[in-house]
């Protein structure tokens, strides 16, 4: 593997350990939470805040999965750097878990049926939204492989066409493909505040309905951060012909810290 592709972790050590083996106890410890036997889904949000605050809400929603092979995980440009549409067509992904690598195919089928996405790695460098992902996928699903998309855009015609052509191109493999929204919620207003907005969202959500999720997001002030690549996934499950949502678990950083004052919210979300 050549180290111009090799993308190397961005918050390892800060979000997440960055000893393997005490990654590996950590995330194991969050993906057993859960007793319920894991199903196939379509789609998934989890959020990427550090493992101590939202760690035990994407364990246990990668737990309720049969991760396949292969995945996209599409996530918000919360640095700024880089093109609105980016994504990683070739290399991998190092973690302290060992290295994942691009799913070459799928990345660019979905180039090719959706020109306006464009190869960029600045766009992921220093952005840890997929990144504290990978573990969790990694002990899911040994032979993993990734398309990384960060989103800079909260257009909803855009995130529309982006769902559309995830589903083309998912429903033309000839293997399971699982679409991670990674997402946190609202963030930094007060624990009560949080979870009226927040179900606000959640409810669209639910109910499959990826412009309603636009629409109270950007309409009620909900700084929900990954919901751009939340409307894609819900987008594309539903042409895939998802029927149901189910919200596995849901949290707020006041649930660990204590302060209520300022939290983030934290939500799960199953799609089959």
């Amino acid at each position: 593997m050549a180290t111009s592709t090799l993308r190397n972790p961005a918050v390892a050590g800060r979000f997440y350990p960055g000893n393997s083996d005490e990654l590996r106890k950590e995330a194991q410890s969050y993906l057993s939470h859960t007793t319920t036997a894991p199903v196939a889904a379509l789609g998934c949000i989890a959020p990427h805040a550090g493992y101590m605050y939202s760690g035990h809400v994407a364990g246990s929603v990668f737990a309720r999965i049969e991760v396949p092979r292969r995945c996209v995980v599409m996530c918000p440009n919360h640095t700024g750097q880089g093109h609105a549409l980016a994504m990683m067509s070739e290399g991998a992904w190092k973690t302290p878990l060992g290295d994942v690598p691009v799913d070459r195919p799928l990345a660019q089928a979905l180039r090719e049926r959706f020109p306006a996405m464009q190869e960029d790695s600045a766009a992921h460098r220093s952005e840890h939204a997929a990144e504290v992902e990978l573990p969790f996928l990694q002990l899911r699903q040994p032979e993993l492989q990734f398309v990384p998309i960060a989103l800079g855009t909260g257009r909803l015609e855009i995130l529309e066409q982006l769902g559309n052509a995830l589903a083309e191109v998912i429903a033309g493999q000839h293997e399971p493909v699982l679409i991670v929204a990674s997402s946190d919620m609202n963030h930094y207003e007060s624990d009560a505040i949080t979870r009226v907005k927040d179900h606000r969202a959640i409810e669209k959500i639910l109910a499959l309905d990826p412009r309603g999720l636009h629409e109270v997001v950007t309409q009620q002030n909900i700084s929900m951060c990954g919901y751009g690549p939340a409307v894609a996934m819900l987008t594309a499950a539903r042409q895939l012909g998802a029927s149901k949502a189910e919200l596995v678990k849901y949290a707020t950083s006041g649930d660990v810290s204590g302060d209520r004052d300022l939290v983030v919210g934290y939500a799960g979300v199953l799609v089959s």
